[in-house]
């Protein structure tokens, strides 16, 4: 399976939030399947998303357009690090 983790810093979360979840539709057309939201304990303009992907290269190419850049501009998302991940291995404890 095929991962998209996400770390970045937002000017304000609920902003960022409204913004994220308008993009919705793009990123299932897109190829995202499940994704989830985290934020720092500490810091909540501070924000993890992690999601699950049809393809990772899909993934790179809506993450790196122009459009999706444009989005995160607008929602104030201050230096995106992302990490492209193959799932190697699963368990329930």
């Amino acid at each position: 399976m095929n991962y998209v983790l996400i770390i970045h810093e937002v000017a304000d979360y609920a902003s960022w939030k409204k913004q994220f979840d308008r993009a919705a539709n793009l990123r299932k057309a897109a190829g995202e399947i499940s994704f989830q939201v985290l934020q720092f304990q500490h810091e909540p303009n501070k924000v993890v998303h992690f999601s699950h992907w049809e393809d990772i290269e899909k993934a790179k190419s809506f993450f790196d357009s122009p459009e999706v850049k444009q989005i995160r501009l607008d929602a104030g998302v201050k230096t995106p690090e992302f990490n492209y991940l193959k799932q190697v291995d699963f368990g329930i404890l």
